[in-house]
This record gives structure tokens, sequence and C-alpha cells, in this order.
């Protein structure tokens, strides 16, 4: 409605301009037309540029005054040239119509986006820092965010920007039965996250056209707003890191806190099902660390001593092996 009225404000305008310009020959209404004409092929051309959304009214304050700038400076220049006063005069009120009405549109595409164009300008205090995590897909289906986020380990705002809330709503929708149990499980866990007073969490209306991959333009967006992203994704926690953005990745949090296991020391564990090898069996401790223990096959489903042999740190987790207190006495 905002962008309606720039569009129809700098109409009206361009036909006064004009209607003044053409009185100037006499044929105001060619000028007028004119005029007309004129603002409406500006407004095709700037319809055509790349759209991003509306941010605030401060935003195309600052898009006037740097038009106005701009406008102010191309005219001085233009005075330089040997034109009479009347051109001169025409071409900077025309300049400055022209300048201030693009300056403000493009402002008004957001103020994160301008403030990528001129890094420098911030309307915050300096010396206060907002400290916005953005949730991509996976951190919210994962859904461990929420109790992360209570225990206080860290402060700020979770961000979800609406185009990671669409790549939800696609995966609910999926044909695939698993792909669409896992985004009614996250739009769930979002929407319990929304009602819970002890989490501070927003949508981010604000989408990026130019970028077609989700994980990019997370990172842009992040990079924007001088925010991190939260993630189970392994692939977007590098891309993140190699751009400089910072990284909070759950499944790294989970391995850090997980309990320190030394080799000979003994355990208890339940096992569960085979393991790859022959007469292996596996089992799981609390937090979810997979113990692989030899010669147990014929043990399953009880719960057994084993004492530690060795301790495997992958990318994708810890692995302990172990064999079973009898077996190794035997």
């Amino acid at each position: 409605m905002t962008l309606l009225f720039i569009r129809s404000f700098f109409v009206i305008i361009s036909g006064i301009v004009g209607d003044q310009v053409g009185a100037i020959n006499n044929q105001p209404l060619i000028g007028m037309a004119l005029g007309i004409l004129a603002a409406f092929l500006l407004i095709v051309v700037e319809a055509n540029m790349q759209r991003v959304s509306v941010r605030g009214l401060s935003s195309m304050v600052f898009g006037l005054l740097l038009g106005v700038f701009m406008a102010n400076l191309v005219a001085d220049i233009l005075s330089l040239l040997p034109l009479s006063d009347a051109v001169k005069n025409i071409a900077r009120v025309v300049l400055t119509l022209i300048f201030s009405y693009l300056g403000a549109v493009m402002a008004m595409r957001g103020k994160d986006e301008f403030s990528v164009i001129i890094p420098y300008v911030r309307f915050k205090r300096q010396d206060i820092r907002d400290e916005d995590v953005l949730l991509d897909t996976s951190s919210i289906i994962d859904g461990r965010m929420a109790d992360i986020y209570k225990t206080n380990f860290f402060s700020g705002r979770l961000v979800v920007p609406r185009f990671v809330l669409q790549e939800l709503q696609k995966i609910a929708d999926s044909d695939d039965p698993l792909k669409r149990q896992k985004g009614r499980r996250g739009l769930e866990i979002l929407r319990s996250m929304q009602k819970d007073p002890a989490i501070e969490m927003r949508i981010q209306e604000d989408d990026l056209p130019g970028e077609i991959d989700v994980d990019n333009k997370l990172v842009k967006m992040a990079r924007m707003m001088e925010a991190k992203v939260c993630t189970t994704d392994f692939n977007l926690n590098r891309i993140a890191t190699i751009q400089g953005v910072k990284v909070l990745n759950i499944n790294e949090l989970t391995n850090a806190v997980k309990s320190v296991v030394f080799p000979s020391e003994v355990m208890e564990v339940r096992l569960l099902k085979e393991g790859k090898e022959p007469n292996q069996a596996v089992g799981y401790l609390d937090d979810g660390t997979m113990i692989v223990v030899s010669e147990a096959r014929h043990l399953l489903g009880q719960k057994i001593k084993a004492t530690v042999t060795s301790v495997l740190q992958t990318q994708a987790g810890r692995m302990i092996f172990a064999k079973p207190v009898k077996a190794e006495k035997g």
C-alpha cells in the first residue's frame, strides 16, 4: 500500500512538473502528458527490478535524503555547463524527483539489504548488540533447540526466516511419508515454541529473491543481520563457517557434553540389536552414544556389564567398543 502511494504521488508530481515545463513553450497539456508518460515508464523499469520486502519508514526517509543528495550533486555538475537558468532549474527539479523516487523505493526494499550497500550506517546503538539466532529447517525438526534455549546456555532471540518456514511447509506436504511426518513434526514444534513464554522467537518476513537455495539465503541473511545460524546440517555448517558466519551446531553441542569414557572402564548397557560384524551386539547409552559389544550376540535383549576397549570419534558422533565382562574374564 505504501509503495502504491509513492507511485501515485510520483505520477501526480511528474504531471505537474510536465505541465510547468510545457507552459514555457505554451503547450502545458503536452508537457503534462509527457511528464505522466515518463513517470509510468520509470515505474515500469522500477517494477522489473529485483523485488525484496518493505521494511519501514526510516529506510524510506534515508533513501529520500540520499536521493536529494545525489540529485544536487548531478545538478551542480550540470550548472558548470553553458545552459540557461531555466534549463538548469528544470534539470534540478527533474533530477531531484527521479533520484528521490529511486532512493525511497530502493531503501524501502529492506533496511538489512540497504545496510549492505552502506555497511557503516546502522540505525541502532553501538553499545547494544543483538544476538539473533537464525534457525534452519533441520534444527527445527530436530526439536532439541527449545530445551537448549531454556537452559540459558546462550542469550538472544530465535529467528525463523519466512523462506525456512515455506521449506518446512513443502516438506510437510511431501508425497514421501517420512518427509511428511518430519515436516509436520517441525511445524508442531515451531508452534509450541511460539506459545512458550520462556522462548523469545519471531518470524523474519524478509526474503532474498536473488538466491534460490535456502542454505545460501540463510547464510546471506545471517551476514546481513550479524546473526548466528543454528543447524544440525553438516554441509550448512561448513558453508556458513567458510563465509565467516558463526554456527551453533546442535550435534556438536551434544557431543561436547557427553560423559567422558576411558578404556578399561566398566559400564552397564542393554543390547538392542545385532552388529555388522559376526557375534557383535549394539546398545546405546542414555545420551545416545552407540556401544558395540563384541562376542555378545547371544546376549541380545539383556542388560549386561561391559568393559570399554576403545573409543572412536567420528563426524557423526562417538562410538564405544567393548567386551562383556564375563567374556573378558573367560
